[in-house]
C-alpha cells in the first residue's frame, strides 16, 4: 500500500458504522491499516462488522452509541480509548430520512409538523455532526492531530423533492464542516465533508425499488440525472475516505467537500 494511504497507527471512529455506508467505510478504514471503532445502536450488526474486519486481519472494537445524546457519546469515547487508543478520526455516517418530513401528495410541506422538522435535524445535524464533533473533536486539537469527515448528501447541494428537512440539514452539515474547519485548523484538525450521491440502502431501498425489484419511477429519473446511470455501491465510497483520513495524503485538506455521486451534480437538464 502506498504511504500517502497508509493509516496505520490511525484511530477511526465510524459513528453509524453498523449502516450499509457507514459498515463499508469501516471496513475499508480498517483494510487500509486503521484500527476502527464501529458505533452504532444495532449491537448484532455493529458485532458482526467487527467480525468481519476481524476475519480480514483488521483490528476493531464496537460499542453501542447513540449519536444524538452526549452521555452515550462521552462513554463510547472512554470506550474506544481503552480498547484502541485515543481517536485520530472521526466519521459521522449516523442519520437518515423521516417519513414524517416527506413531502408528497397527500401531506404538503405546511403540513409538516415542526417538532418533526426538529427531529429531523437532531438526527441528521446535531447527531449527524455537531454532538459528535464536540465530543470527540477537543481530545484531537488537545494532540494537535486529528480528521472529522461528516456525510452530506448530493441534496444538499440542490434541494431533492420530497426529502425537504434532510436537505436541509445535510445543507446545514456542509455549513458546519466548514465552520469547524476553520475553528479547529490552528489546533491541527481537519474537517471535510464527503457527499455520496445515490446508493441503495436499507432507509431508501422502498422509494427506489418497486417489491419486484424493478426500479421505480423515482430511480428512473435519479438514473436520467446521472451521468454513469447507476447507482453507487459502498465500496466507491472508501477511496474518498481514506484520502481525507490520511495526514499524508490530505495534510492540507480541510473545509472542503469530496462528492462520489456519478456526476449527478455536474448535469442540470
Amino acid at each position: 500500500m502506498s504511504a500517502l494511504f497508509d493509516l496505520t497507527g490511525e484511530v477511526a471512529v465510524v459513528l453509524g458504522g453498523t449502516g450499509v455506508l457507514g459498515g463499508a467505510l469501516a471496513e475499508g478504514l480498517a483494510r487500509a491499516g486503521a484500527s476502527v471503532a464501529v458505533l452504532g445502536r444495532n449491537a448484532a450488526r455493529g458485532e458482526a462488522r467487527v467480525l468481519a474486519i476481524q476475519e480480514a486481519g483488521g483490528r476493531a472494537f464496537f460499542t453501542e452509541a447513540d449519536a444524538s445524546s452526549r452521555p452515550s457519546l462521552e462513554a463510547a469515547l472512554a470506550a474506544v480509548t481503552a480498547a484502541l487508543g485515543a481517536p485520530t478520526v472521526l466519521v459521522n455516517a449516523a442519520g437518515g430520512n423521516n417519513p414524517k418530513v416527506t413531502v408528497t401528495d397527500t401531506q404538503p410541506i405546511e403540513a409538516i409538523q415542526i417538532q418533526d422538522w426538529v427531529a429531523s435535524f437532531d438526527l441528521n445535524l446535531v447527531g449527524g455532526a455537531l454532538l459528535p464533533s464536540q465530543v470527540f473533536g477537543p481530545g484531537m486539537c488537545e494532540r494537535g492531530k486529528g480528521s472529522i469527515i461528516n456525510i452530506a448528501s448530493v441534496s444538499a447541494h440542490l434541494p431533492l423533492s420530497r426529502v425537504v428537512a434532510y436537505s436541509s440539514a445535510k445543507a446545514a452539515v456542509l455549513n458546519l464542516s466548514q465552520f469547524l474547519a476553520r475553528e479547529w485548523a490552528p489546533r491541527g484538525v481537519r474537517v471535510n465533508t464527503l457527499t455520496p450521491g445515490f446508493f441503495p440502502a436499507e432507509q431508501n431501498r422502498a422509494l427506489l425499488f418497486n417489491p419486484d425489484g424493478s426500479p421505480t419511477a423515482r430511480t428512473q429519473a435519479i438514473w436520467g440525472h446521472t451521468p454513469m446511470k447507476r447507482f453507487g455501491d459502498g465500496a466507491e465510497l472508501v477511496g474518498a475516505c481514506v484520502f481525507l483520513a490520511s495526514p499524508a495524503a490530505s495534510g492540507f485538506v480541510t473545509g472542503t467537500d469530496i462528492r462520489v455521486d456519478g456526476g449527478f451534480l455536474s448535469q442540470t437538464i
